[in-house]
């Protein structure tokens, strides 16, 4: 085992001037060597159970088009979930969707801690530096995760293409949903295809909510961002909504 090979985080554009906190906590379906693949068949590890397929790509477009910092995670969220703290049952699943994970199956608390000090605490002290340390000049600031999910999902079809969550504050997410439905383009939805009683918003609560910073979590169906052309597409529908939604106060607007 390296420290390379562990290495949870990267970190894009850390000083970034826009107003938006990008983080991607599922970018990754790396795993480790010495998890072995986690005994994953080779259908699953390409699966959207091992990662957000297409978020990183429209998180680093994104970063780009707002001169945004972006945290993004560099391990598959089958080896730990960032987007969990460690009482959360799914933080490390043994079977997620319709694929075992054998890796995880048989992990005991002492193991469950150790991925917990390996992959959670380093990235979200990654998050919590480049959040202390952002200054934004170029709108007022705003926490914006970036997560993709399956068109079908335990057999169900889900006509949603992109949702919009947050964890008890809604203020940014409807500000972000009324903006959507105006250019009408996605079929959006607020807290779909999950909420924050499904156990998601972690991310938004510590480093949003928290820290009283306005947070929403976005959601984009799969098939729309799965490859680069389509995520280029999605980023630049995704920043002109977020840049009418957020938009950069008068004071600043007139310096």
């Amino acid at each position: 085992m390296t420290n390379t090979d562990w290495n949870a985080v990267n970190i894009v554009n850390p000083q970034g001037q826009g107003g938006w906190l990008l983080v991607c906590e599922h970018a990754s379906r790396r795993i480790p060597d010495a998890l072995d693949g986690l005994g994953l068949s080779p259908a699953a590890s390409c699966s959207h159970a091992a990662w957000d397929i297409g978020a990183l790509d429209v998180a680093h477009a994104l970063s780009d088009a707002l001169d945004a910092p972006l945290v993004a995670g560099d391990i598959s969220r089958l080896v730990y979930d960032c987007n969990r703290p460690l009482a959360a049952p799914d933080c490390i699943p043994a079977r997620s969707e319709i694929y075992d994970i054998p890796g995880n199956a048989a992990l005991d608390d002492a193991g469950r801690q150790q991925r917990f000090d390996q992959v959670h605490t380093p990235f979200h002290d990654a998050v919590a530096r480049v959040r202390e340390s952002w200054q934004p000049t170029k709108a007022a600031p705003v926490l914006v995760t970036i997560h993709s999910f399956t068109p079908v999902y335990n057999g169900a079809t889900r006509a949603v293409e992109l949702g919009f969550l947050y964890h008890a504050q809604p203020a940014a997410a409807q500000a972000l949903l009324a903006v959507e439905q105006a250019r009408g383009r996605y079929a959006s939805a607020l807290n779909e295809p999950y909420a924050a009683t499904d156990g998601v918003t972690y991310t938004l609560e510590e480093h949003g909510e928290a820290q009283a910073l306005p947070a929403v979590m976005i959601e984009i169906r799969n098939d729309l961002i799965d490859t680069p052309e389509k995520a280029q597409s999605m980023a630049r529908h995704l920043a002109e909504s977020l840049t009418q939604a957020f938009p950069i106060p008068d004071s600043e607007a007139a310096e």
